[in-house]
């Protein structure tokens, strides 16, 4: 749902034509950075907190596992509280606060060690209904509403905004988290398939799929099917509901699902691995499981939705730069094996790097320039791969050699 919300208000706030050409580059980039991800995320084995520590110190990778977990929550919460929404205007008897409690509870089983054998069939399952969903969905909206392609050629009430395309790119950015997502499950795969999940499984194929096809969707619908109360993630999966009516709330759990699973597993994960820093290692990991899902459940009663956008954006600089630092090291490093025994507690290559682009980030996200604040994004990836590189060769007599790494 997220991916039709978005490409839908992006059409609106920029053209239809933007959005689809800030898609189809985010489908490439995406697919361009996570073929070399993937490879070395199955080389090497490692989790995105095992690999950190490469990057920043055993201490130092701590931060990156609270930003991977912490974002992994905000995303919880958001397609948490889409299904529970859901589920609350098809079946009104439900109170909003007792679906969502149903929803994090099921979504915290899914979780669970014996779950998460089987949740990739399930997943593989549900990938065919959700497809069949998105053509029902389309078929339906235009035997309802007649087809026109005036959709094609939405623009914003205030005329063509210039350079509309590159705001549409550097929108997706914010969700490069997706790319640790993709490092904590590529981890897994076998050497011999590396190169089928690093063209197809994590590549373009599936961006288009995720991205492109998604989006071309949501921007149809949202210019066919009438909203109340302007767009919005709730509107649409109400407008789809009252379409479709309990196979649109099938199609909306069968959604939801796929991505949450997910979202809770990687935010136990990495919650996990930041607290084993604190002197936890030894609390199994049920209970991180049990207090992601108490932290979502507590975020939707908060109505967190008027602010959690700025926090991904903030959180989005840092994630940026994470995967800048891992691109720079993995293109110009000569191995994929390492000793994470021997590891200092802090490298100061990697956090200088990640600290000095998250400040450009920010500093340029809070400038009150709208043209530099879309600029945020991009200016922290090339200030943190760039310096990433040039550490060793500025401050190599000033710095001990394990710590530049």
């Amino acid at each position: 749902m997220f991916y039709l919300v978005v490409a839908a208000a992006l059409a609106m706030g920029y053209g239809t034509v933007n959005a689809i050409i800030g898609l189809v580059l985010s489908v490439i980039s995406y697919g361009v950075i996570n073929a070399v991800i993937t490879r070395h995320a199955i080389a090497t084995g490692l989790s995105v907190a095992q690999f950190s520590q490469v990057l920043f110190g055993k201490t130092g990778a701590a931060l990156a596992t609270l930003i991977f977990s912490a974002t992994a929550i905000y995303y919880s919460v958001f397609e948490g509280s889409v299904m529970a929404v859901a589920l609350q205007h098809y079946f009104p008897a439900i109170g909003l606060h007792a679906a969502f409690l149903l929803v994090v509870c099921y979504s915290v089983l899914l979780i669970f060690g014996n779950a998460m054998r089987w949740l990739d069939k399930l997943n593989g399952v549900l990938l065919p209904f959700y497809l069949l969903g998105l053509v029902a969905a389309v078929a339906m909206a235009i035997a309802e509403y007649g087809y026109s392609p005036a959709w094609l050629a939405m623009a914003p009430a205030g005329g063509p905004v210039e350079h509309g395309w590159w705001n549409c790119f550097t929108y997706f950015m914010g969700v490069w988290v997706l790319m640790m997502y993709t490092w904590d499950y590529a981890r897994f795969g076998r050497q011999e398939d590396s190169n089928y999940h690093a063209r197809f499984n994590f590549g373009m194929p599936f961006y288009a799929v995720a991205f492109l096809l998604n989006g071309l969707v949501g921007i149809f619908l949202a210019a066919t099917i009438p909203t109340e109360g302007g767009l919005s993630e709730v509107s649409v999966v109400l407008a789809i509901i009252k379409l479709m009516g309990l196979g649109g709330l099938l199609f909306v759990w069968i959604s939801q699902t796929r991505i949450n699973t997910g979202n809770f597993f990687l935010a136990a994960t990495n919650m996990q691995a930041f607290f084993a820093h604190l002197g936890l290692a030894r609390v199994p990991y049920v209970v991180w499981a049990l207090l992601s899902g108490v932290v979502v459940y507590l975020l939707m009663l908060l109505d967190v939705f008027s602010y959690i956008l700025q926090a991904l954006a903030y959180q989005s600089i840092f994630i940026v730069g994470w995967v800048a630092i891992t691109l720079a090291h993995i293109l110009f490093s000569r191995t994929a094996q390492y000793c994470l025994d021997g590891l200092p507690a802090f490298r100061a290559r990697g956090l200088f790097a990640w600290f000095v682009s998250a400040s450009v980030g920010i500093a340029l996200h809070i400038s009150g320039n709208a043209d530099l604040a879309t600029s945020s994004a991009p200016a922290a990836f090339l200030v943190a791969f760039v310096g990433y590189l040039a550490v060793p060769v500025l401050f190599r007599r000033a710095l001990p050699q394990g710590d530049l790494g």
